[in-house]
């Protein structure tokens, strides 16, 4: 694990840029560091040393020294991988999975990728052909960015990396802030700057004399397959978990397990437990507000495994974390869990090196509510238009006067789903900002320079797309593309390696993804309840409780600080000189929103997507200067 960067350009690298660009990124990788340049190339990359920790130094090369990769990410058949690579004559120097890359290109070239099963970035150079190869893995547990002009291209794992280059503009790309605005992160291909670009998941990028080319190598296949016994598919579920957590508990540091109390961490801790010769060391965060609080299911699930527990209720100073997160993302985030990740990572990270986690759970069972409703969805015709404008104006007022997982609250988003024609009704219900609210918010110049932009259409054409046969499989398969690798992922990877600390889950491994992806939809969303082969297949694992309880999420109470801790300081920077001066957007919508919001209506998640916006602003453009060379404490 660590993080990377480099160089390849056609009128030579500039190598200490990319010293620079690994220097900014230590925090990824503070066990070492590793550079290679030769006339046409500079690689660099920081370790975070958990396999192989004597002799696992990188950059690696095969024999002859003409191929040469840097990795970031844990490959867990690697393995199986030098057994056959020396059955092929292959000289391999120390025992672990890095240096497995170079020898996988020499023996089978880009198809290399299908041979990893893990998760990965990683940049290889290839000196007889001039060529450099970025990967990334299948669902995009690593991040990789990259840059590229008529003669060179930079790679990081982080953009603050490409940030050093004083070459890089800063310019806002516009479609990217009108994006992140629906979805609170900004998707791939996009970045939030208009020159940089990030390597979608399950992609190769091929760099050769100047010419880039992507292509995509994995997908799921969503094809349901017939199920003659459903006891045997649980117990097949239950074998490719503990295959999956297994693999994942190599290592020659302390390894550990966060535990949030839902199902999908429970069952990682109840599989380690049963295959460990050790106690298994949890993590969770809570609240003094009970309604986000899940310690007690957390210890229920401690307890009967008898782990070593360590628990963190959340009263620390917000105005603390928020400009050091600002400053970690990179880009604006508005997943307001990424505070409680950041803790819950910096608790794990005083007692071991790697935790496991639950993420994918959802995706792969069908965990959300969204899902079960998508399931009935096709039964919902669309609305006359008077009909539709009644439901949403409804849908609306329910939403924005109600609490968050209310009964209120989900009875509006139903409303303003119905609302919706047919192909729009998932991208509005994961919305944050409407098309509509966008356009009363922005300035008159960005509303002019996005007119005819359509964020919804990025899932309408991932919908379309999609090969699955069902309606729950095409949305499972949206969220796949989409929410998992930009948001979720994205926060785990950040706020972990914020702390130094590797993260591994297990639910993502993609032989146990592509087994899931075959399941009929009635395995998984049954009489309304979500995961339902899930929480069978480790019904024999877990507390009753726990099992019945519903769904949830790792949420914080937004609404409350923006009227209390954090109502000044949120003001203050959304109305004060700077934000006006950027004129983005107009002053008084911004204004509204903070007024309606104290008032009692819920504006909470588009008021923080300002916020975040606003703090990434001024600590990656407004202090550039400041960002390139430390971690940057802006007050707020």
């Amino acid at each position: 694990m660590c993080g990377v960067a480099g160089m390849a350009s056609m009128l030579g690298p500039d190598p200490e840029l990319v010293r620079r660009m690994c220097e900014v990124i230590a925090h990824r990788g503070p066990d070492g560091e590793g550079f290679h340049h030769d006339e046409h190339v500079a690689l660099g990359m920081r370790r975070l040393a958990i396999v192989d920790v004597a002799g696992g130094d990188q950059p690696v090369h095969n024999e002859d020294g003409r191929i040469v990769a840097v990795f970031n990410g844990e490959i867990y058949n690697f393995a199986e991988l030098r057994r056959d690579l020396a059955r092929r004559g292959h000289r391999l120097r120390g025992s672990g999975d890095s240096e497995c890359l170079v020898h996988l290109y020499e023996e089978h070239g880009l198809d290399m990728v299908r041979r990893l099963r893990g998760m990965f970035a990683f940049a290889l150079w290839d000196g007889d052909r001039r060529r450099l190869v970025l990967a990334r893995d299948r669902v995009g547990k690593k991040p990789l960015y990259w840059r590229a002009d008529h003669s060179s291209i930079l790679f990081a794992s982080e953009l603050k990396s490409l940030e050093q280059d004083p070459a890089m503009g800063r310019e806002i790309d516009p479609v990217a802030l009108h994006h992140y605005l629906t979805y609170q992160y900004v998707p791939a291909p996009w970045s939030i700057y208009r020159d940089v670009r990030k390597l979608p998941p399950g992609h190769l990028l091929v760099w050769e004399e100047g010419r880039v080319t992507v292509r995509r190598y994995w997908e799921l296949d969503r094809t349901p397959r017939p199920v003659a016994d459903e006891r045997e598919e649980e117990e097949r579920l239950r074998e490719l978990l503990l295959e999956a957590t297994r693999i994942r508990m190599v290592g020659e540091r302390p390894i550990g397990a966060f535990l949030s109390g839902g199902v999908d961490s429970s069952a990682v801790v109840a599989a380690m437990a049963m295959q460990s010769g050790e106690r298994v060391k949890t993590f969770c965060v809570g609240f003094e507000e009970s309604r986000y609080d899940e310690r007690h299911k957390a210890r229920m699930v401690a307890e009967r495994y008898g782990t070593d527990h360590h628990e963190l209720v959340m009263t620390t100073d917000l105005l603390d974390v928020l400009p050091r997160l600002a400053w970690h993302f990179d880009e604006p985030f508005a997943d307001s869990s990424a505070i409680p990740s950041f803790y819950v990572a910096r608790l794990s990270r005083r007692h071991v090196t790697v935790a496991l986690n639950g993420d994918g759970g959802d995706e792969c069972f069908g965990g959300y509510q969204r899902y079960a409703l998508m399931h009935r969805a096709g039964r919902i015709p669309a609305l006359p238009r008077a009909l539709a404008a009644l439901s949403a104006r409804v849908g609306t007022a329910l939403t924005e006067r109600s609490t968050a997982g209310s009964r209120v609250r989900r009875a509006g988003r139903v409303l303003r789903f119905a609302a919706e024609p047919p192909s729009r009704r998932y991208p509005s219900l994961i919305s944050c900002f409407t098309e509509e609210q966008k356009d009363a918010l922005y300035g008159e110049g960005l509303r002019d320079r996005l007119a005819g932009v359509d964020s919804y259409g990025l899932i309408e054409t991932a919908l379309r797309e999609s090969e699955a046969g069902t309606d729950l499989g095409r949305v499972m398969d949206v969220d796949t593309l989409t929410y998992l690798p930009g948001d979720l992922l994205v926060k785990v990877d950040i706020t972990t390696m914020a702390n130094s600390l590797e993260a591994r889950s297990p639910f993502l491994d993609h032989h146990l993804m592509e087994w899931a992806a075959g399941l009929p939809p009635a395995l998984n969303i049954r009489d309304g309840r979500t995961k339902a082969i899930l929480k069978r297949a480790v019904a024999p694992w877990l507390p009753e409780e726990l099992l019945r309880s519903p769904k949830q999420g790792f949420g914080v109470p937004l609404a409350s600080w923006l009227r209390g801790e954090l109502r000044d300081p949120a003001h203050d920077l959304l109305t004060d000189d700077t934000a006006r001066g950027r004129g983005l957007f107009r002053p008084s919508a911004v204004r509204d929103l903070l007024r309606r919001h104290l008032a009692g209506a819920d504006h909470s998640q588009r008021l923080w997507a300002l916020l975040q916006f606003e703090l990434w602003h001024r600590v990656h453009v407004d202090g550039a200067a400041t960002a390139r060379t430390g971690c940057p404490v802006p007050t707020v």
